[in-house]
């Protein structure tokens, strides 16, 4: 089912690029209307480690996004409030969605080890409030937009991370699957030749503590270094988007492939960077239906 729904789109996905259309911007993405989640839930002891629970109508058990923000992984861009109109609107569609924050570059605890270890612990969290939720923790799709995207996928492949990591945990939350919205999934390829609109290679070495850590850096936090993640994969590219551009995706989807994943990726003609998180654009118009599939079993995926 997965794989029709997903041909259908890129049939729709691969006509010839047209002139760029105006773009949407984070600011117009704060602007969108939106209602108020049903919780607010600390995952830990610091301001910034929350999350915000969505919740559709109905008894459920329901399947569960968690939703991560992206920002260039950078305190002084917006957090999880970009996703508010996103989570809502998946709701809508019947998904609970935890929507969480995390700190940052420039945050206290920021950066690495902690970005990592604060998306980690409100993954796991997730745990101690499903049965009273009513969510269906075998039905979970990791969703991140952008840096969210790289954290999304970084998640999924927690059960790979060497123990000596910092950042390894014992029992990992795996989720069905995962969906990247102009997700930077590899970060080494973005440091050496990614566009400079997240602040350039300096932001990534930030992130990764690289100038202590040095090369060994990159093989507990990039998403490619962790690669078979060994879950469903949906990389989603935008044509005109000048932040990550569509052959990042495109790249790790065919390395993804090469090691056995189940991935696939689209490229919608006339998006950008934001309209992958306008729940009312036309990339979302087909997506809601492919989120749908990725959650159902594939005999080649962790159950």
């Amino acid at each position: 089912m997965f794989r029709i729904l997903l041909a259908l789109c890129l049939i729709l996905a691969v006509s010839p690029v047209q002139a760029q259309p105006k773009l949407l911007t984070w600011q117009d993405v704060l602007a969108f209307p939106h209602g108020e989640a049903a919780r607010h839930i600390a995952y830990g002891p610091a301001a910034l480690q929350f999350g915000e629970l969505w919740r559709p109508t109905g008894a459920g058990p329901h399947p569960l996004v968690v939703m991560i923000h992206g920002g260039c992984w950078r305190a002084d861009l917006p957090g999880l409030e970009l996703q508010r109109p996103l989570s809502e609107a998946l709701a809508r569609h019947g998904w609970a969605v935890w929507n969480i924050e995390y700190r940052r570059i420039g945050h206290e605890g920021g950066a690495w080890p902690g970005t990592f270890t604060d998306v980690a612990q409100a993954i796991d969290a997730v745990r101690g409030f499903a049965g009273a939720e009513h969510l269906d923790l075998s039905r979970v799709v990791f969703m991140g937009h952008s840096a969210g995207g790289h954290l999304a996928a970084w998640a999924a492949a927690r059960a790979r991370l060497p123990k000596t990591s910092p950042l390894w945990t014992a029992d990992p939350l795996v989720p069905r699957a995962v969906m990247s919205l102009a997700g930077i999934v590899d970060l080494e390829a973005y440091h050496d030749s990614g566009p400079d609109a997240c602040g350039g290679p300096g932001v990534v070495e930030a992130l990764v503590d690289q100038t202590a850590r040095r090369a060994g850096a990159y093989a507990d936090t990039s998403p490619r270094r962790l690669l078979p993640l060994e879950v469903r994969q949906l990389v989603v590219s935008g044509a005109h988007d000048p932040i990550v551009p569509f052959g990042f995706g495109d790249d790790y989807a065919s390395a993804a492939r090469t090691a056995g994943d189940v991935v696939e990726a689209i490229t919608f003609p006339d998006a950008g960077h934001f309209e992958l998180i306008d729940p009312g654009s036309s990339a979302w118009a087909k997506l809601y239906s492919l989120l749908d599939a990725l959650a159902a079993p594939h005999p080649k995926t962790r159950s």
